[in-house]
């Protein structure tokens, strides 16, 4: 049984140069000086933009490690944000200017787009969605849904034509990040395909650097940003209309939904048991060990707001 007794689901550091300290859904992030980030993967769980009550066991750790592997493998298709991780938890890389839009990307009729669908709508983002098909079919070619990025609530859908007449984002700078998203969604669809996995969709976040350089940002093909299907059973569970099998965060937005819980206002999220609290770390830890091939190799969780902290002082120490 995994122990739930030592997650990070809070942390207030004060490091040297500190300037300021913002608590994400799931990260939190301490600027420093010198245009550095600190950027702190907690065990938090967020659904429907909602953080949930209990901590997962070792899903910072897994988020911020799939991420940084994800962003070597891509470095040669964008620039990244990351110049190291001191720690299991920990990325730390040079600020810069978010875009203030998530490009989502998706290959199959599934999630937030399939309820879409299934409400009787068939455009979403600005974006045509196809007549005949079912929930996890795939689209004749991928097709980007941008949602706006809220800091508080829920983020909200909006399409490439409202980004650029509202000035969100200039049109050339949504053009290179349309082309990014295409290449960076062919690159993880890749990797997946070599493990026997199916990249369903993915989210993107790309911010701009003094220099005016675009770079892409935050975390890349985690179970919190896209979602996989195992390619060896997704034929045959499509033929016999089978929910798939699936490496992501669906799996807990089903449960919510099945209890009643989809974010709506004077909804409460339900209880959660220990016991389905380490399911969610297993699976977690399954779609690390399947997306990278490797072991995961638990951290030391004993006093992990203190491993943390030491190892940041020291890589900022210069040790």
């Amino acid at each position: 049984m995994i122990s739930l007794s030592n997650t990070l689901t809070h942390c207030d550091f004060h490091f040297p140069g500190q300037l300021s300290h913002y608590n994400g859904k799931v990260r939190e992030i301490y600027e420093l000086d010198g245009d550095l980030l600190v950027m702190v993967a907690s065990d938090r769980l967020s659904a429907f933009d909602v953080v949930m009550p209990k901590g997962i066991p070792f899903k910072g750790q897994i988020l911020n490690q799939i991420a940084t592997q994800m962003m070597s493998a891509t470095a040669d298709i964008v620039p990244n944000w990351l110049m190291a991780t001191p720690d299991p938890n920990v990325a730390i890389g040079k600020r810069c200017n978010p875009f203030k839009v998530e490009m989502v990307i998706r290959g199959y009729l599934s999630g937030h787009a399939a309820r879409e669908y299934m409400s009787g709508k068939r455009i979403l983002c600005g974006v045509d969605m196809p007549e005949g098909i079912i929930e996890n079919d795939a689209f004749p070619s991928p097709i980007i849904t941008p949602s706006t990025k809220a800091e508080e609530g829920h983020d909200e859908d909006i399409s490439k034509e409202e980004i650029i007449t509202q000035g969100i984002v200039s049109e050339a700078d949504y053009l290179q990040l349309e082309k990014l998203t295409y290449a960076l969604f062919q690159r993880g669809t890749e990797i997946a395909q070599s493990r026997d996995l199916i990249l369903v969709d993915s989210k993107y976040e790309f911010g701009k650097t003094a220099e005016g350089e675009v770079v892409l940002i935050d975390e890349i093909h985690t179970p919190d940003s896209s979602r996989y299907f195992y390619a060896e059973s997704y034929a045959d569970r499509q033929a016999q209309k089978l929910p798939q099998k699936q490496l992501s965060k669906e799996f807990v937005r089903q449960w919510l939904i099945s209890n009643g819980f989809q974010g709506l206002e004077g909804q409460k999220v339900p209880p959660m048991s220990e016991e389905y609290i380490t399911a969610i770390s297993e699976r977690y830890i399954e779609l690390y060990e399947k997306i990278t091939g490797t072991p995961f190799i638990k951290a030391d969780t004993t006093h992990i707001a203190q491993r943390i902290e030491e190892n940041v002082l020291r890589y900022l120490g210069g040790e």
